[in-house]
């Protein structure tokens, strides 16, 4: 029986499981949002939640045993500069989990979509980037329909005149008959 005895397998063994799970914390700290199974993202939730409260102590220490989890001083360094400073002055509930209504396909595990509650917004800056460029496109796209009229013009001219040599040749033949 295993009663009182915390924590899943996942059908792994220990270092598997450990790797694992540094993995998926370096992608959750490195994308902000990860799609996983619930059962992994409710194991996942602890480790990533006492890596954000060791980037709120922000000492030497701390940045050793975060290194110990994570195992690279770049996800170090944007956990203790970027993602520690916005949870300041609060005390966990770092993550969200969210369920997705659909099943995963081939096994129908539960989905979910685990995230950091407090995530940097780059849509909006992607989006003023993206209608500063539609601008310029549209700029140059006015500009461009100005140039086309005149060829279409000067096109018009041109078969009306070809059309005219046509029926003059045309005319020419029946009558050398």
């Amino acid at each position: 029986m295993r009663h009182r005895k915390s924590g899943r397998k996942f059908n792994r063994n220990s270092s598997h499981r450990m790797a694992m799970f540094r993995n998926m914390a370096r992608a959750l700290l490195t994308y902000e949002a990860i799609r996983t199974t619930e059962a992994k993202a409710k194991d996942l939730r602890s480790v990533v939640e006492k890596l954000i409260t060791l980037a709120l102590r922000d000492d030497l220490h701390a940045r050793r045993e975060a290194y110990k989890v994570l195992n690279n001083h770049q996800m170090v360094q944007k956990l203790f500069s970027d993602i520690g400073p916005r949870y300041a002055g609060g005390k966990g509930g770092y993550t969200r989990i969210v369920k997705f209504s659909q099943p995963r396909v081939g096994d129908a595990a539960p989905m979910v979509l685990i995230e950091l509650t407090k995530r940097v917004v780059k849509v909006a800056e992607e989006k003023k980037e993206e209608s500063a460029t539609d601008e310029k496109k549209a700029e140059t796209k006015a500009a461009a329909p100005k140039k086309a009229p005149a060829k279409k013009a000067a096109e018009g001219e041109e078969k009306p005149k070809k059309a005219a040599a046509k029926k003059a040749k045309k005319a020419e033949e029946p009558a050398a008959e």
